[in-house]
């Protein structure tokens, strides 16, 4: 008992093991919540194509002199933009458009990489260096990531609605191209939060894995929320004090370990299904009101419908 006593509070002796629980936590947290509404509206795509797209905007705002995280942001929504539009005016498919646009993103970012003189290592940008992280970046992380889950609580509903469905969200007149666009800032900042902790390559697992994990064993989308966000922090802090012991990159430990979640999620799955699932039937509740639109414009309709034979 005391040897595992020991194993736990021992990393916490250190500053830079504090900063680094203290950024697992927060990183946790706000990819565990943007989880959830990428797994509801099947975004993984689109989150795995904005990680690899903000590296070009990392080394041109390193260049520029400028904060790295402007750069990275710039750079994604870029990406989520140009695949929107170049969806819309051709007939290539979006997951098509999305594997060229990150894919070009992405090399161009490791172009330019190559040819600029700097003493940080490519790796700590792909995978993260959360052992690393000082006490600025911890700051800078926890007003993105804060500000991330400000709106996302604020415009929940909203959000939950959307993703499940659109064209109902648009009959009850909820802005649909703002939600959309804002879900895209929204994971631009969360995929700019996460980049010291988990890096450009893997922090598309810690938005995916938790979110799905979640789905496998809830009813609902409250329930959803909190398990997600549950199994997200405690695979953080797991991983991270694993790597402090193993001497491993922390990164890829936090990925194991939720995939490790996500097979035991399987599993119960298959075991115990879960039957009457809540997540739709919930959104729907926001949706009574749009039943109400389309009867009485039958009825406007039938009012000044011509009355008699039209021949």
């Amino acid at each position: 008992m005391n040897t595992l006593f020991s194993l736990v509070s021992e990393p916490f002796a250190y500053p830079f093991m504090q900063r680094a629980i203290v950024a697992a936590i927060i990183t946790g947290v706000v990819c565990a919540v943007l989880s959830c509404y990428l797994v509801l509206k099947g975004w993984s795509l689109m989150g795995d194509a904005i990680s690899h797209a903000v590296l070009p905007g990392i080394v041109l705002a390193f260049w520029l002199g400028i904060p790295l995280v402007i750069g990275a942001f710039v750079s994604g929504i870029f990406c989520a933009v140009a695949t929107g539009y170049l969806k819309e005016h051709s007939r290539v498919k979006e997951d098509t458009v999305m594997g060229i646009v990150f894919s070009g993103m992405f090399a161009f970012g490791l172009v330019m990489f190559s040819r600029i003189d700097t003493d940080q290592h490519l790796s700590h940008i792909l995978f993260g260096n959360m052992l690393g992280i000082s006490l600025a970046e911890l700051k800078q992380t926890l007003w993105i990531a804060g500000f991330t889950l400000l709106v996302v609580l604020l415009k929940r509903k909203d959000f939950m609605l959307y993703c499940f469905d659109p064209n109902h969200a648009r009959v009850i007149g909820l802005p649909v191209k703002l939600l959309h666009y804002g879900l895209l800032c929204l994971l631009a900042l969360t995929i700019v939060a996460s980049l010291q902790a988990v890096g450009v390559i893997l922090v598309i697992a810690m938005l995916i894995a938790p979110g799905i994990i979640a789905f496998m064993v809830c009813r609902s989308f409250d329930r959803m929320l909190i398990v997600a966000t549950l199994v997200s922090v405690v695979a953080c802090v797991l991983g991270t004090l694993i790597s402090f012991h193993i001497d491993g990159a922390t990164g890829p430990c936090i990925v194991i370990i939720q995939a490790l979640f996500f097979v035991v999620a399987l599993i119960y799955s298959h075991v115990k299904p879960v039957q009457g699932r809540q997540i739709v039937p919930q959104a729907k509740m926001i949706v009574p009101q749009a039943k109400l639109i389309v009867p009485q414009a039958k009825d406007d309709s039938a009012k000044n419908a011509p009355k008699g034979n039209l021949l």
